[in-house]
């Protein structure tokens, strides 16, 4: 996956961001290291975290993937080749976004990390009982101590997402360079249309999530067929509406064209969308990182791009 970087602000980023939030669920220790190693050996620098990854787990406390992943960055010894990407907000401990939990959260992900600075720190949630100047001013401290490179935003409303630009260009502080919305063939209500406009217009480089939709895309959930997964039942549930069928269909044709798999194809469609830097992705097995891997060696025709974004009215 040696394609061409791609900008996230000051950030230059591989056009996969492997997602992290398998390590320590249903990826193991020594699995994580095997797809680290894996994904950084096909030339892929983009890893995604958060710190409430994966406190969903019964025996878990949140922390677990950061723990892992900085464990693998010390195994490994070329920090700097890497752009961390992580996220506040949702630990279990450090839950919101007033000033004093930002600043707490973030030297806690440091020290699982590893590393003295976070590459790309995202709000994982918005917080509506915190003002908009107390979490910028907070992001931008820990940008301005050099603990953070960058700074980003997931889940977020349109009207606070355009608040936090405005005030960080009328304040001269730190601005949002990402955003990481939900977003993929099956999921486009909530990002195209006004987040999207908000990103176009302030130069924010989307990083979406769940790219695969928890493994829909991958075309192994079909009627009558079962899957041993943790993220079944949310899979599924596409199989239920009609443009999950649709999707289904129009992958497979686009797939068959390429002798590609219709991960790569979904992968490939949201990589071509505006605004899109790079889609996140995740596998808990090596044999399903190649999948992944092959995004940046498929070229999509104008007339299939249509086809895809047609299915997936």
């Amino acid at each position: 996956m040696n394609a061409k970087k791609r900008p996230v602000g000051t950030l230059q980023v591989s056009p996969l961001c492997l997602g992290g939030n398998v390590f320590g669920w249903t990826a193991d220790e020594p699995t994580s290291f095997a797809l680290l190693d894996a994904y950084a050996d096909a030339g892929g620098n983009f890893i995604d975290t958060a710190d409430s990854y994966s406190a969903w787990v019964d025996g878990n406390e949140g922390g677990e993937s950061e723990a892992v992943i900085g464990r693998w960055l010390a195994r490994r010894g070329d920090r700097d080749a890497f752009v961390i990407a992580t996220k506040v907000g949702r630990h279990p401990e450090l839950t919101g976004l007033a000033a004093p939990t930002v600043k707490r959260a973030a030297e806690e992900s440091l020290r699982r990390l590893g590393t003295d600075h976070i590459d790309l720190y995202y709000t994982h949630f918005d917080d509506e009982s915190v003002e908009v100047p107390e979490i910028m001013t907070a992001l931008d401290d820990l940008v301005r101590e050099g603990k953070v490179r960058e700074i980003a935003v997931s889940n977020i409303t349109p009207e606070r997402l355009r608040a936090s630009l405005e005030f960080s260009l009328a304040a001269g502080t730190a601005r949002y360079a990402a955003i990481q919305p939900r977003y993929n063939l099956v999921s486009r209500d909530s990002y195209e249309g006004e987040r999207a406009a908000l990103a176009e217009e302030f130069g924010l480089a989307a990083i979406p999530y769940p790219a695969l939709a928890s493994g829909f895309l991958t075309g192994k959930y079909r009627p009558g067929t079962e899957v041993n997964s943790a993220r079944a039942g949310g899979a599924a549930q596409h199989l239920a509406t009609e443009r999950g069928r649709r999707v289904l269909a129009a992958l497979d044709e686009v797939a068959a064209a390429h002798s590609a798999a219709p991960a790569t194809v979904a992968l490939a469609w949201l990589l071509s969308r505006p605004t899109v830097a790079a889609p996140i992705a995740s596998a808990s097995t090596l044999d399903q990182l190649p999948e992944l891997l092959a995004l940046s060696d498929l070229t999509l025709t104008d007339a299939e791009l249509a086809t895809l974004t047609a299915a997936a009215a």
